[in-house]
């Protein structure tokens, strides 16, 4: 079992359908009032690509791709392009879209995260796989061009010298979806031409 960092074709993931899954056990107690547990701290996505193969060549992709992981076997990137950026789908990325740590002055590296918020409620989601070239990062709402680096494959941020105390830690970034497919097997039609009779091509996120 291995990670593969590539990224499923961006012109077929763009015509994919899915997004977040919660789980959550909900028991009707005889009183007609229900009791409500969340069973995950975190959501997980699913998505189905066959929505994307719009062409002979797509399928041909997918099943060189599928092939390529072994089914089930080996994950790899995934673009959700209905949430792909530290800020809002429409405004560039900023370095200081998100809030990612405070400075304590010897606390060299910090773990690129997404804030979801909504009134007083809000999640955090831990982002593992930026995209190379897009990260930016600033101290104190100063952007910082030089002194830090990023692991693409588990998106923590190393800074040379420690922010000092009480800083503020932002980024921006875009970001990819570790995923693996969630069959193993392709159950498309062999009739290339009429390719409206693939049932689904489901992936689903991988979490550690």
């Amino acid at each position: 079992m291995a990670f593969h960092e590539v990224r499923f074709p961006d012109t077929i993931s763009r015509g994919a359908r899915g997004g977040p899954e919660r789980r959550t056990q909900i028991v009707a107690l005889s009183s007609g009032d229900e009791e409500r547990n969340a069973s995950w701290a975190n959501s997980r996505r699913r998505y189905d690509v066959a929505y994307g193969v719009r062409r002979a060549d797509d399928l041909a992709a997918v099943v060189a791709f599928f092939e390529a992981r072994n089914g089930r076997l080996h994950g790899f990137r995934f673009k959700d392009w209905s949430d792909y950026r530290s800020g809002l789908p429409t405004a560039a990325i900023a370095a200081t879209d998100q809030p990612i740590g405070t400075g304590t002055g010897s606390q060299t590296a910090f773990q690129l995260a997404k804030r979801y918020a909504s009134g007083t409620q809000s999640w955090t989601r831990t982002i593992a796989k930026p995209v190379a070239g897009t990260v930016v990062m600033a101290l104190g709402g100063v952007s910082q061009g030089s002194g830090w680096s990023v692991d693409l494959a588990t998106g923590i941020v190393t800074f040379l010298t420690a922010p000092g105390s009480g800083v503020a830690i932002t980024a921006g970034f875009e970001f990819d979806v570790p995923v693996r497919f969630d069959s193993d097997t392709l159950d498309v039609t062999l009739d290339v031409e009429r390719l409206g009779s693939i049932t689904s091509i489901p992936l689903v996120e991988i979490r550690r």
